[in-house]
């Protein structure tokens, strides 16, 4: 008798949040079979042991082999990518799922690669093929609580997405690292006044208040997709913005530092990755890394942001190799008018940290979201060929706000006001110089 499961194939299964994924959509998991690939195989043994006998399979696969890929893929019910930086692998298989007439799904929490998924729209909707981008914590879980808010409102003229994670250490990979230093140093497209505009990431700062256990938060303007997502929705919205932040606050200033090092030439992105992932594993890191880091430490005093105790304090217990509580969460915030009065609609993920589900870390918030977003993404293919034309389209390149009530709007990214149409192609040109320096790295 044919197999009649369907087949999920994960890309990077072995990356921390695409195995708290993998672990999350197995529980509810009927008629499915798993192939999981990742470049280093071995290192997926102890996730398999975990899954229910039968469930998985595991292989070695290089995304960058065009022949591998497609061996991979070929007959999927839906691809998750999980392997990151996204800006460098995600472009690969979206056009490789395209091309296999495959449904693909991802978590991508970088603006070039959103970019570029949303150039593939319209051959996605030609091809039928579901693509589901940026199905994590954030952009994801934001996407939906923005969404959520904004159905509140009669008009929506600004919405405000914030997030902040905690000490990981030990936890978080190399592609984290590579992500979180480009958020804190480099272009920041964003929506203002109506259309994008480019910002310097991690300049502009506010305070607000997250709940959860983190109370009132100083948070940094961050290079994080929903400012180009949101507007497809919200078109007429004046500001979208994003803002995020490390929990304890100096990490803001020491990855801040480090960043503008590799933004400036300073520093190579893998040495500065190598300082960072050192930190993070008990190592004591490198003096260039170091003078860097407390360059933007410095920095910190310099604004106002922190005294000088506080961070002495933080290098004092750092050095002793405390491990400060993780504290995380994610908060939107809609305004506009509501029975023609000006309303603010906030939206907030609950309490963080030890024995909680969702946030215990950022691999549990972004795996959980992922695995939710997956579910709701194979309903609505297994069912999309009895979609009328007056639901939402049946193929084409969502973000995850589409996994919330409403219609996704098909407006294109449209150029504002105080910037140059030419700004996308600028950002995605910087980004793919700033790859070709970086060389290829594993998933």
């Amino acid at each position: 008798m044919a197999n009649s499961r369907q087949r999920v194939v994960f890309i990077g299964a072995a990356g921390e949040m695409c195995r708290l994924a993998i672990e999350r959509f197995a529980v509810g998991a009927d008629d499915v079979e798993l192939a999981l690939y990742d470049i280093r195989p071995e290192l997926l043994e102890p996730l398999l042991t975990k899954l229910p006998a039968g469930l998985a399979t595991a292989a070695r696969l290089d995304l960058y082999d065009q022949e591998g890929l497609r061996t991979a893929i070929e007959g999927a019910a839906l691809v998750v990518l999980g392997a990151g930086p996204y800006n460098r692998t995600a472009g690969p298989v979206m056009e490789a799922c395209l091309a296999a007439k495959v449904p693909y799904l991802d978590f991508d929490d970088d603006i070039e690669s959103t970019l570029h998924a949303l150039t593939l729209n319209d051959a996605a909707k030609a091809a039928g093929v579901p693509m589901y981008i940026g199905c994590g914590a954030s952009p994801g879980i934001t996407n939906v609580l923005a969404a959520d808010a904004a159905g509140e409102l009669d008009t929506v003229e600004n919405i405000d997405v914030y997030w902040v994670v905690g000490d990981e250490r030990g936890s978080i990979g190399r592609a984290v690292l590579d992500h979180m230093l480009r958020v804190a140093a480099g272009p920041c497209m964003t929506w203002e006044d109506g259309g994008p505009v480019m910002h310097q990431s991690w300049l502009e700062t506010r305070w607000t208040d997250l709940g959860g256990g983190l109370g009132l938060t100083l948070v940094h303007e961050t290079a994080h997709p929903e400012p180009v997502t949101l507007p497809r929705k919200y078109p007429d919205a004046k500001n979208i913005r994003c803002f995020g932040g490390l929990d304890p606050a100096p990490y803001n200033g020491l990855v801040r530092g480090v960043g503008l090092a590799v933004q400036k030439g300073q520093m190579p992105v893998e040495e500065a990755i190598d300082f960072l992932e050192s930190l993070l594993t008990g190592g004591m890191g490198s003096l260039k890394g170091w003078r860097h880091g407390l360059a933007g430490m410095r920095d910190l005093v310099r604004t106002g942001e922190s005294t000088r105790l506080e961070l002495l304090t933080f290098l004092a217990k750092a050095a002793a190799g405390h491990a400060f509580p993780f504290k995380g969460g994610l908060k939107v915030e809609a305004t506009g008018l509501r029975g023609g009065i000006p309303t603010v609609i906030p939206r907030r993920t609950p309490v963080a940290g030890a024995g909680t589900y969702l946030f215990t870390d950022m691999a549990a918030a972004t795996g959980t979201a992922c695995a939710a977003f997956m579910v709701v993404a194979m309903r609505c293919t297994s069912s999309r060929k009895r979609r009328t034309a007056s639901s939402w389209p049946a193929s084409s390149t969502r973000s995850a706000m589409s996994a919330a009530p409403g219609r996704p709007s098909s407006r294109p990214w449209r150029p504002g006001k105080s910037t140059s149409p030419a700004a996308a192609t600028r950002l995605r040109r910087s980004s793919s110089m700033a790859a070709k320096r970086r060389g290829p790295t594993s998933t």
